[in-house]
Parts: structure tokens; C-alpha cells; sequence
């Protein structure tokens, strides 16, 4: 049982107390609101958190005099001079006990929140290396990367279709202005794909990614001469290390050829405006929507050069030794796979970098370049001069270095902004 203490005393409170409530006779509880209260007639008196039968009243009537409610940390009331503090010692110890389970669960959620998002991050990581394997093997015997890049995009729309049909998530409706919005940013992400598709094809997987290890340098320029942000001198010299790896990668790597490099260089320009068109496109619809109406448009843009470039093959021959090497349901279902895994560690990537903050979303890309990269070498077997490895590597951490320090000026800008 809760012990109720009034002691006459001038010295301040020791104790506070997360609530008081005045309650009447007729009505229970009443919160007492955080200002200046001047009370005439209390009948009853209790303390929150305290469980119902743990609660202790004082059932007698206080003088009509000059009483107050100090809000200084300590509550009493005041007559003749003489301050008398109010202290529940029960109410102390059920704070004390409530902060502890608070204090527990919020250390629960967090581990709990800190394993969903180290299994987000896995996820993304073992389906992008599984995408590039499977996507680099099918290359090997059916090389249309234009119709391959439509595969993609095909099988990641049915998937949308199919969730929105269940409602998971419900599909938001999208306007006139909306599709505008969303066209620019659809057609680079479509260019981007591709091309990216057309180096995958012609050239090592590990290439082609340290040939995409470039993308920071043109987010840079195109920040610094289309959009006319300033870009300090410290992001511009954590570039030098990217374009020194990658000279030295291309100058010795064994699968090189200028359609593999320019591909990927067309791809990491591609996705650098998509990045500038994305901050033009914002809308209120959630990311998950979002990218299923930029995957209907981007199909919608990668149909046509894959007939007219690849369609006429495809019809003589393509199709037809593609079954004779591998046999039809293994050529379907590759084709099927390579399509779910791209929607999939695309969407898991979106829905991870949701969760983590710039620095953590920064460190997080470069470690998946760099699983992308080793994952391939081991499961293709390719040979690289050491040069090439001596150039990866450099451009790789002038990757992360580029990375790192963008992420902290943006969460400076936030905290200044704040």
C-alpha cells in the first residue's frame, strides 16, 4: 500500500512526480494542467502511474485559503507561510520501476529494429549478387541485352500487378500531372538499365561495376553545372582516388572493349539525371508505388529499340539456339528468375535505405559494389592483371571516401536545419 507523507517544511522537493491528478467526488480522474493552479477545495487526491488499488487519497478537506501548485519540480500547497510538500514515496518507486521496463523495452526495440535492418541489408546484397550471376549467365548463351533489359522490367510489372490485385500495398492513384512527373524519370532509368545490360554482355560483371564506381563523379558534375550547387573542394578531391582506380582497371582489364566501357559510362550518366529528375518528381505517394509506375513507363520505353534492334534476330535464330543450347523450360525459367530477382533487390534496396541514415545508406552501397565485384570473379572464374585489381580496389575506397563525406555534410545540414 502507498504511503502518503505531509511534513511541514521550506526546503524544495526531492521527489518528481510524472502526474497529479485533483479529482471530485463526482468525477475522477482530472489531469491538473502545467501552469499556475490556484485550488479551493480538493477532496480527494492521488498519484499516476499507480495502479487503481494501489492508490492512496486523502479524505479530508483542505482550508478555503490561498493554495498553489508549485511547478518548480517540487508539488506542495502553500498557507500561512509554511510550504508543505505533497511526497508519495509509492509513486516515486512505481516511476522509478515504469522507467526501468521503459528503459528495457526501448533497448528490446532497438535490438529488435537493428536485426530487421541487418536482414534488410542482407537481403539486398544476396539478391543483387544473385542477379548479376544469373543475368551474366544467361548472357553467355542468349546475348540480346535489349530484350533481356525488357524481361527485367516485364516480370517486375506482373509482380506489381499481381500485389496491387491483393492489395499489398493498395495501388495509389496516379493523374495526369503525376505521369508527367514521373516520364523523365522513367526514360533515364530505362536508358540506365540498358545500358547497363549492354555492358553486363560484353564485358566482366567486375568491369562493368568498377566502370559504374564512376557514378559519384557525374552525380558531382551534374549537381555542381546543371543544378548550380557548390560543391566543396574536399568531395571534389575524394573523386581524384575513383578516376585514378578506374583509369588503371580499364587500361589493363582483359575483357575490355569500348562497346562494354561506353555502355556503362551512357549508364552512369542515365542514372545521374534520374537522380536530378527524381528531386523534381517528388510526391506524397509512398517509394513502393513510386517505382512500380516508373517500371510500367520504363517498359514502355525499352520495347521499342528492343524490336528494332533485336527483333529481327531474335525471330531467325536468337530464340531458336538459345532452346537448343539449354532446352525451353530452363531458357524460360532463367528468364523468369532474372527478372524477379532485379524487381526484388531493387525494391528491398528502397525499402532498406528507408530505414538508415545517409552515412549507413553511403557505407552500405560500397560494401555492395564490392561483394558484387568478389561474388563475380569467384563464380566466373575471371582472371584480372594486378593492375586491374590495384586499380578496383583504389576506386573503391575513393568510392567510400566520396561517400562518407557527402553523407556527413548532409546529416550537417539536416542538424543545422533543425
Amino acid at each position: 500500500m502507498a504511503s502518503l507523507n505531509l511534513s511541514a517544511s521550506l526546503q524544495p522537493s526531492q521527489f518528481k512526480l510524472s502526474s497529479v491528478y485533483i479529482a471530485s467526488r463526482r468525477q475522477f480522474p482530472r489531469a491538473l494542467s502545467l501552469k499556475p493552479y490556484r485550488i479551493s477545495d480538493i477532496r480527494d487526491l492521488s498519484f499516476s502511474p499507480l495502479p487503481e488499488h494501489q492508490r492512496t487519497y486523502v479524505q479530508s478537506r483542505f482550508p478555503s485559503k490561498t493554495w498553489g501548485c508549485s511547478l518548480d519540480g517540487s508539488w506542495g500547497v502553500r498557507r500561512h507561510e509554511k510550504e508543505y510538500q505533497i511526497v508519495c514515496l509509492a509513486a516515486a518507486a512505481a516511476d522509478a520501476e515504469d522507467h526501468e521496463v521503459a528503459s528495457s523495452k526501448v533497448e528490446n526495440s532497438t535490438q529488435k529494429s537493428a536485426l530487421v535492418t541487418g536482414g534488410f541489408f542482407f537481403m539486398w546484397y544476396f539478391l543483387n549478387v544473385i542477379f548479376n550471376i544469373l543475368n551474366k549467365k544467361v548472357y553467355n548463351y542468349f546475348p540480346y541485352p535489349y530484350f533481356v533489359s525488357v524481361v527485367h522490367l516485364m516480370v517486375g510489372v506482373a509482380y506489381c500487378l499481381v500485389c496491387w490485385s491483393v492489395g499489398l500495398p493498395k495501388r495509389a492513384p496516379i493523374d495526369k500531372e503525376l505521369f508527367l512527373l514521373l516520364t523523365p524519370v522513367a526514360f533515364c532509368h530505362a536508358l540506365g538499365h540498358v545500358m547497363t545490360n549492354v555492358s553486363f554482355a560484353t564485358v566482366a560483371v567486375s568491369f562493368t561495376h568498377t566502370i559504374k564506381a564512376l557514378e559519384p563523379f557525374f552525380n558531382a558534375a551534374a549537381s555542381q553545372f546543371v543544378l548550380g550547387h557548390q560543391i566543396p573542394f574536399a568531395l571534389w578531391l575524394s573523386l581524384a582516388p575513383v578516376v585514378i582506380g578506374v583509369s588503371m582497371a580499364s587500361l589493363t582489364e582483359l575483357s575490355f572493349n569500348w562497346t562494354g566501357f561506353i555502355s556503362a559510362m551512357v549508364s552512369n550518366i542515365a542514372f545521374t539525371y534520374r537522380s536530378i529528375y527524381s528531386k523534381k518528381a517528388m510526391t506524397g505517394m509512398d517509394s513502393t508505388n513510386v517505382y512500380a509506375y516508373i517500371s510500367i513507363i520504363a517498359l514502355l520505353f525499352c520495347l521499342p529499340p528492343a524490336i528494332i534492334i533485336e527483333g529481327p534476330q531474335l525471330a531467325q535464330h536468337g530464340f531458336a539456339d538459345a532452346i537448343a543450347k539449354v532446352g525451353l523450360y530452363k531458357f524460360l525459367s532463367d528468364l523468369f528468375w532474372i527478372g524477379m530477382f532485379y524487381h526484388l533487390y531493387n525494391q528491398v534496396a528502397t525499402n532498406t535505405l528507408e530505414r538508415v541514415a545517409p552515412l549507413t545508406h553511403a557505407v552500405g552501397n560500397v560494401l555492395k559494389r564490392v561483394f558484387v565485384i568478389g561474388f563475380s570473379i569467384v563464380a566466373f572464374g575471371n582472371k584480372i592483371s594486378t593492375q586491374t585489381g590495384i586499380g578496383t580496389v583504389i576506386a573503391i575506397v575513393g568510392v567510400a571516401l566520396y561517400s562518407l563525406i557527402k553523407a556527413n555534410m548532409e546529416e550537417h545540414k539536416k542538424a543545422a536545419a533543425s
